[in-house]
């Protein structure tokens, strides 16, 4: 899968450096994955969860941070549309959010 974009993941291991790891290991796992579908989501990740509007919400370090990303299977795109903790993301909507340079 083609994802966009390293640099989000790498400006926030720079605030949050006990994800970077985990980032980075998602990160290349995802590179690497050609997913068609939920189903092949799931068999990644079986504690994603679908929200709606191509968004996909991933679980990062043990549930410590949330990843949302909007997949477009047809093109093999992931795009990161946000990274937080997980008391970020209770505050957020995550089918609307986009990501925002700093």
């Amino acid at each position: 899968m083609v994802i966009l974009s390293w640099s989000i993941i790498r400006e926030f291991s720079k605030v949050h450096p006990d994800a970077a790891k985990a980032l980075r290991d998602w990160y290349l796992a995802v590179r690497k994955a050609d997913w068609r579908s939920l189903a092949d989501v799931r068999g990644f990740a079986n504690s994603v969860d679908y929200v709606g509007n191509f968004r996909y919400v991933f679980n990062i370090r043990g549930n410590r941070y949330r990843l949302i990303a909007a997949i477009v299977f047809s093109a093999r795109t992931v795009y990161i549309k946000f990274i937080g903790t997980h008391q970020e993301y209770d505050l957020i909507d995550a089918k609307t959010v986009e990501y925002n340079e700093p």
